[in-house]
């Protein structure tokens, strides 16, 4: 999440306080990601420092200091809306990892730790989903992002049951120890190319 850029954003609509840009982050993204006021003030030092941003007064009024975005922070906002994140690498996932790793250890049931963390994810669903029914029509922020992390946790299980069946098929079909070149190809395919 670039806590950056949403301050551009939000700064794009006319001149903010520090206060105030943390409750409209809030508001706008359905209150979802609360953000410390210490890191809006401190993204703001950098936005500014950068001539991103531009503080009005003369800096003496503390919190009610306002800011105001500049002609470069307008364009940096609008570059980085039209930038495509880059996702050609997967990223670090503590589950993914974790499975990873209990494939290793011995006297760990690697399927138990499959189906552990499904029904987590399951139940996570469930709540989410529960969010979604009694949110109001009105809160497209909020409702925007439980579809995404409806999306997001429903291609975590997809990914889960692949796993448990590539666990039960080498379970049954146990292969050949892998030889030293695994490594090297591994890091070779981990790129995609554009």
């Amino acid at each position: 999440m670039s806590v950056r850029h949403a301050l551009l954003a939000l700064l794009s609509d006319g001149p903010k306080y520090g206060l105030q840009l943390r409750q409209e982050f809030e508001d706008r993204t359905g209150e979802v990601w609360p953000l410390n006021v210490g890191q809006v003030y401190t993204t703001l030092q950098r936005l500014e420092r950068d001539g991103l941003v531009e503080s009005e007064g003369d800096g003496d009024e503390g919190p009610q200091r306002g800011f105001r975005i500049t002609t470069e922070g307008a364009a940096e906002l609008a570059t980085w809306l039209r930038t495509p994140p880059d996702m050609t690498s997967p990223p670090r996932d503590e589950l993914v990892i974790k499975v990873l790793v209990a494939l290793r250890l011995p006297g760990v049931d690697v399927r138990d730790v499959v189906q552990l963390h499904r029904r987590y994810v399951v139940e996570l669903m469930q709540q989410w989903t529960r969010l979604k029914d009694d949110a109001a029509e009105h809160e497209v922020g909020f409702l925007l992002v439980v579809d995404a992390e409806l999306f997001r946790l429903d291609s975590v299980i997809r990914w889960l049951d692949a796993a448990d069946g590539r666990l039960a098929r080498l379970a049954a079909d146990p292969p050949a120890p892998p030889g030293p070149a695994l490594a090297p190809r591994l890091r070779r395919r981990s790129g995609v190319r554009r």
